[in-house]
């Protein structure tokens, strides 16, 4: 691959991990420029894992140091969600993409709606989280993006903000620590599948770890209305992509 493609892939993955930080979807953006290169579709996808979780994990450590993760938390759902994103890929092969794109839609119209006319807690007042919730979220949205993906950060948002009493920051910086564990747990897998470009992956990485601190600061200090934003475009962007995938 040309120097000037992978430098042009670098510029992309910072500006999906200055998405991804603030509302998730950073894989709308950079799965579709690695396609575009003429990978398959299988490095493509092992390729974007490999680079997306410097910026989950930079964005993680950058909430982590502000404050805005629940740490108790975090001891439970991050192994729970390496754990269901392990049983994700290995399941992935009995199910059918096809069949879940439409009820996903459903699942993220849903989503949108509930966050449009859900008043959300204010950040200082954001209680701690429902143990069981969080870790039911932690475990079901882990598998669910290891074996298909789209709208796991609207998900892990929408659920902390409904199901834990989370503000919408705290609830992006939760869904962070689920989101980094289970791209680790891909990367493992992906990895050991030989589905990883390195040499386009890593610079791809400095990007995306750039573009996650950075996104991190800009949900920090934007507050509830730069994170509801976000996450309402992320979420429409992938409505439309999932239907025109179904529809193709």
């Amino acid at each position: 691959m040309p120097v000037t493609t992978i430098v042009l892939l670098a510029f992309t993955a910072l500006g999906a991990g200055i998405v991804d930080a603030i509302a998730g979807g950073g894989g709308l953006i950079t799965v579709p420029a690695l396609l575009a290169t003429g990978l398959p579709p299988h490095i493509a996808l092992g390729t974007n894992k490999g680079q997306s979780v410097w910026g989950s994990g930079a964005a993680m450590v950058a909430f982590w140091r502000a404050g805005r993760v629940d740490r108790k938390q975090a001891a439970y759902a991050f192994p729970l969600a390496f754990v269901g994103s392990c049983v994700g890929a290995t399941v992935v092969s009995g199910i059918s993409k096809d069949a879940l794109r439409p009820i996903v839609i459903c699942m993220l119209i849903g989503a949108a709606v509930l966050l449009l006319v859900k008043k959300p807690t204010r950040d200082a007042d954001a209680p701690t989280s429902r143990w069981w919730a969080a870790a039911l979220l932690a475990l079901v949205i882990g598998a669910y993006d290891g074996f298909f993906g789209p709208g796991t950060g609207t998900f892990l948002i929408v659920g902390f903000v409904a199901l834990c009493g989370r503000s919408l920051v705290h609830a992006s910086a939760d869904a962070k620590v689920v989101n980094f564990a289970s791209n680790l747990a891909a990367v493992a897998i992906f990895s050991q599948r030989g589905s990883i470009l390195w040499q386009v992956s890593l610079p791809m990485a400095v990007g995306q770890l750039t573009g996650g601190v950075i996104g991190a600061h800009l949900a920090m200090k934007g507050g509830a209305r730069v994170v509801r934003m976000f996450v309402l475009l992320v979420s429409a962007a992938l409505i439309l992509k999932l239907i025109y995938d179904v529809i193709r």
